[in-house]
């Protein structure tokens, strides 16, 4: 947190911290609920300018390494001093991070390169120099830190810091604002007991991504851009009970990064993503239960913001694929028509609009921040967690996909109407999920598999898109001869006997 390590020993260094982001903003208001939570109140703040400057070589040497290099000056009411950082990689995706950490006092704003020498991970970073001779400035961030030293009951010690600024890199800028927790002594447990004393007075979003990670984002004008699917290496020989804490911890990052992106833009893809989020990690939990360390945490607090987004995923669909789709077989050169639709399009855009200020308002309750801290605590114990028994993971994860398969086609034989087609196109999605999640442990013909549930949920959804299209429209009151037309489309898009299921 651009602190001086003690005795300032460049070989020796590690962060256990918590990153939250706060997503009502930066305020006055924002400092006084800060100012308040008991911990906190007991202690008078310090504030400091921070300026850091990140470096790496132009294909980013150090990134692709998960490093990060950076020369700090902070200037407090003792001056200003100027620090050198090395930073190597944490051990997964999660707002708790754990990283080593090596950071020194220098003379000035030039990279010292004797002290990074004497710094273990970077003589396997640059053995021979060539990366140290490559370096150049990639992006800069500026911004007041306020930190509160707090003490816990059990002696653990944490630093918090406010931090209010910007990032900038290309040209461009993005806000900061967000809070670090993080641990001077004691257990990790004590950095969750203090987030959720800060949770309960101040929404917060568990914050995977640090300040290098954005920057280097935000370089490529990728900020805040939809985030996919990036599933971690697993190995072959590994437990059933190690693939649990990755995989989980993954969807789960998906889930939060894509939440966090939707709290300033507006792409429908953000929703999307964010739901493919939510769905994988639901999917492999339900996978993954009978071998996990530690149960999960009911997530009732949850529902309100996922319901948000199942109700704007649902206006999206229709305004971006569904309408745009089928616009032209209703209009069929008609003004008349084409004035009813386009009226209908409007009306839609409308909804969806503020369906996304009510996802934003969800994302800004405490209750959200503290659901979602939780599901962090409990991916931490679990991956913490020693494994109850072995369970070679290969044989497990072929018997458990393989036993899936099955469910899924006994469920597609039966579905003949638009509720059993549903419940057969959510058992494709789970397949398909897990399939990609575990491919290097299933056998070959697991590729096909993926293809046909792909294929089963894809003509499957097309009849769901379109019945909601319909529904949603009547709720918006759109001419009947409009609702219609909708309705139309979906009976001939539906199984047979789907049509006396409310299709």
């Amino acid at each position: 947190m651009g602190r001086v390590r003690s005795g300032a020993a460049p070989g020796q260094g590690s962060e256990t911290e918590i990153k939250l982001a706060l997503p009502w903003g930066c305020s006055g208001r924002l400092r006084r609920q800060l100012a308040a939570v008991p911990a906190l109140a007991r202690h008078a703040p310090v504030r400091q300018q921070v300026h850091s400057l990140y470096y790496d070589t132009p294909d980013q040497a150090l990134r692709r390494q998960r490093a990060a290099l950076r020369i700090r000056r902070v200037d407090g009411e003792g001056g200003s001093q100027w620090l050198q950082t090395l930073k190597t990689a944490d051990k997964g995706l999660s707002a708790l991070s754990q990283r080593g950490e090596w950071e020194v006092p220098v003379k000035g704003p030039a990279l010292h390169h004797q002290a990074l020498c004497e710094v273990p991970p970077w003589r396997r970073l640059d053995p021979d120099g060539a990366v140290f001779a490559a370096l150049v400035p990639c992006f800069s961030t500026d911004f007041e830190r306020t930190c509160w030293t707090v003490r816990l009951r059990g002696g653990a010690t944490i630093e918090v810091a406010l931090d209010v600024g910007v990032i900038a890199a290309g040209g461009r800028t993005a806000p900061v604002c967000e809070l670090e927790l993080e641990l001077l002594s004691g257990a990790p447990e004590a950095l969750f007991r203090l987030a959720g004393q800060i949770a309960r007075r101040v929404a917060v979003l568990p914050l995977s991504a640090s300040k290098a990670q954005r920057g280097f984002v935000l370089a490529q004008d990728m900020l805040d851009a939809p985030q996919g699917a990036r599933l971690p290496a697993l190995p072959r020989r590994a437990s059933a009970q190690a693939l649990a804490a990755p995989l989980l911890a993954e969807a789960f990052d998906q889930f939060t990064a894509n939440l966090h992106s939707l709290l300033v833009a507006d792409p429908p893809e953000l929703v999307h993503q964010a739901r493919v989020g939510w769905r994988r990690l639901r999917s492999a939990l339900r996978l993954l239960r009978p071998v996990l360390a530690v149960p999960p945490p009911d997530g009732p607090a949850l529902q309100p913001l996922l319901d948000r987004l199942g109700a704007l995923r649902d206006l999206d669909v229709a305004s971006t694929q569904t309408l745009p789709t089928l616009r032209s077989a209703y209009v069929a050169g008609d003004t008349a028509r084409a004035a009813a639709w386009g009226a209908l399009e409007q009306s839609f855009q409308a909804a969806a609009a503020l369906q996304r200020k009510a996802v934003r308002l969800a994302l800004q309750e405490p209750l959200t921040g503290q659901a979602l801290l939780g599901m962090t605590q409990w991916l931490a114990a679990l991956e913490a967690a020693p494994p109850a028994k072995h369970v070679p993971a290969r044989r497990w994860a072929r018997a458990r996909v393989a036993q899936l398969r099955k469910r899924w086609r006994t469920a597609r034989r039966g579905a003949v109407d638009a509720s059993s087609q549903h419940q057969a196109r959510l058992l494709a999605k789970r397949l398909r999920y897990n399939i990609e999640a575990l491919r290097p442990l299933l056998p070959q013909r697991a590729g096909r598999w993926h293809e046909r549930a792909r294929k089963q949920q894809t003509e499957a959804g097309e009849l769901r898109d379109t019945v909601q299209a319909a529904v949603l429209a009547a709720g918006l009151g759109a001419p009947p001869e409009v609702v219609a037309f909708l309705r139309g489309v979906a009976v001939g898009l539906a199984p047979p006997g789907a049509q006396d299921d409310g299709v």
